[in-house]
């Protein structure tokens, strides 16, 4: 029995030594790999900027390592935001290295209003007199919209353009509860907030239908417009290709107009060889977004005191600290605080990329900003979607600035909680038995319905909140509570629409921001500061290996549909009252 023992304690030790080990030559392995990519890399004279935006974009680039690492492979990959792609095309504006740009257009992971900033920059780019030169395999909406702006479009000869406008897909669950027996309780304010509908209907309710239509419509004319204006087409032709199917292959896009010519692969590098005056394609020199990151800028030569702070808000609003991709109302409120105390800090520039989420985050994040602003310029910066609770934490800057595709507004609030009685009672034949100590100890519990005076309890406090939310913008867009209401109603709207009804101030990016932000303070020169910090990559390594290590792995198997994960894993994380848009966006 001794010698039992003595060999199964040698065999745990080494099983502990050996993932010890293991865990050092990984971190080796990760530490090697993420301090190459963060060496400076020098260009060579006519070399190309290579855009392909296949990766999904956020606002910012993330600094965890971890966040985009490969483990199939070993490898990181580098997963670039918003504020990196849109300062690279920026930079290489006045980059004698850089001839031009080649767009490798495939898919695009990223909302409209994204993929208008960076057409835009690309608008920019063309000022400097540089070609900007795109081909694909295939387009999609969103693909073909960013490569319009080219001064060549290519097309594979075997590839298809799809030009078919918008749609709106929505799921309805209310058949399929009754069957399961769960009855959705529902209590909410405002006749557009169809967060709930899927719950209630079996489609779309007529306002739900009106809002939809006008938001869908309006972003719809903005791509034409823009299609329009760089490809000379009217926008009555293009409606017409659109409605008659026109584009049905290759041959269709270049007698449209919609591409300059069908090519293959050999023949785009043949064009950029000629275009970069190389004498053979081996000779032609490409570099990434990724590494042109890494390219030191030239210009930097003082480093300014004055300070613009942009303070980034992605993903749901929760309650407690979050994290990146999320706006915990701690680490945002914190962020706003620190801007805000900081007297060389002389503006803020507020982006907001997020559907909503918890009232009362949002409120904790609105008392920030409302402080911010009586003491320095807050400028906000709307991104692809910044509605319900996303437009709440804005409503007291300054200047709000937003793309004509931005998704805003949704000015509503609702409570949804699900009473799965007759699913446990009558299907399953479980029952439940409750000891309390008051009468309304259980309120909220799945096994039961709510009472009248229950529902009367939490219609007064959804009732108290939009009274609360539309006050606050009514405070701070200068307008009458009676209008605010009148365009609220949790209703959604484009930027387009939203500018006509006031509820943003200027069409516009990121830079759009800053440029009114460094404008409002009387600043000439300054730098910028990106808030909330960032952890350093080891000190995200090791707090997020194992967490990480599970999303990679579920991202690489999920692929496109991670996102419904996410989906359903924002509804477990829901906690009281709802300030939140009905639906997630995608544009294709």
């Amino acid at each position: 029995m001794k010698s039992f023992f003595k060999f199964l304690l040698a065999s745990i030790l080494g099983v502990i030594i050996a993932l010890f080990l293991f865990f050092l030559i990984t971190m080796g392995i990760i530490g090697a790999a993420i301090s190459q990519q963060d060496q400076p890399v020098k260009i060579e004279k006519n070399s190309v900027l290579h855009v392909k935006l296949d990766q999904t974009i956020t606002d910012r680039s993330n600094k965890n390592p971890m966040e985009s690492f490969d483990f199939a492979s070993f490898k990181p990959t580098t997963q670039l935001g918003l504020n990196d792609i849109l300062s690279n095309i920026k930079k290489a504006k006045d980059d004698e290295n850089i001839s031009g740009i080649y767009l490798d257009l495939t898919i695009i992971p990223a909302g409209i209003a994204t993929i208008e900033e960076i057409r835009n920059a690309l608008i920019d780019f063309k000022s400097s007199g540089k070609f900007i030169l795109s081909y694909a395999d295939s387009y999609t909406q969103a693909t073909y919209y960013i490569a319009s702006v080219s001064d060549k479009v290519y097309l594979n000869p075997e590839g298809m353009l799809l030009f078919v406008g918008l749609r709106a897909e929505l799921m309805f669950f209310k058949e399929a509860l009754e069957k399961l027996g769960i009855e959705p309780q529902i209590i909410r304010h405002g006749k557009f907030k169809s967060a709930v509908e899927p719950f209630m209907y079996t489609k779309m309710s007529d306002e739900n239908r009106e809002q939809v239509m006008t938001y869908m419509g309006s972003i719809w004319n903005s791509m034409l417009n823009g299609i329009s204006e760089t490809r000379n087409i009217s926008v009555d032709d293009l409606n017409k290709i659109a409605n008659d199917l026109a584009l049905k292959n290759a041959e269709a896009a270049v007698e449209f107009r919609f591409v300059d010519g069908l090519k293959y692969k050999d023949e785009i590098l043949n064009e950029l060889k000629e275009l970069t005056g190389k004498k053979d394609i081996d000779k032609l020199k490409f570099i990434t977004l990724a590494k042109y990151t890494k390219v030191p800028k030239k210009d930097r030569k003082t480093i300014e005191k004055d300070k613009i702070a942009v303070i980034y808000a992605s993903g749901n609003v929760i309650m407690g600290e979050g994290q990146e991709g999320t706006i915990g109302s701690d680490r945002i409120s914190q962020a706003i605080r620190r801007a805000r105390k900081d007297s060389t800090v002389k503006a803020i520039v507020f982006r907001v990329n997020s559907g909503g989420g918890s009232a009362l985050s949002s409120e904790i994040i609105w008392r920030e900003v409302k402080l911010a602003q009586e003491v320095k310029p807050v400028i906000a910066s709307l991104g692809d979607v910044a509605a319900s609770g996303g437009y709440y934490i804005v409503c007291p800057a300054q200047t709000i600035v937003a793309s004509p595709n931005t998704i805003t507004g949704s000015i509503g609030v609702f409570g949804l909680l699900f009473n799965g009685k007759e699913l446990l009672n009558k299907k399953l034949g479980v029952h439940i038995d409750v000891a309390k100590t008051n009468e309304y100890a259980d309120m909220g519990s799945f096994f039961r319905p709510l009472t009248a005076q229950e529902k009367e309890m939490i219609l007064f406090e959804i009732e108290d909140i939009y009274e609360t939310f539309v006050s606050h913008v009514a405070d701070g867009r200068k307008m009458t509570k009676e209008k605010v209401d009148e365009i609220g109603q949790g209703r959604v709207w484009s930027g387009a629409n939203a500018k006509e009804i006031g509820l943003i101030d200027e069409f516009g990016g990121l830079d759009k921001a800053i440029e009114i932000a460094a404008k409002a303070a009387n600043l000439e020169k300054y730098r910028i500061v990106e808030l909330p910090k960032l952890k350093e990559p080891l000190e995200q390594i090791l707090e997020d290996l194992q967490g990480n290590v599970k999303t990679s792995i579920l991202k690489n198997e999920l692929g496109e549909e991670y996102t419904y994960y996410e989906n359903l894993q924002e509804i477990k994380s829901m906690q009281g009252i709802q300030a939140r848009i009905p639906y997630h966006v995608e544009i294709y």
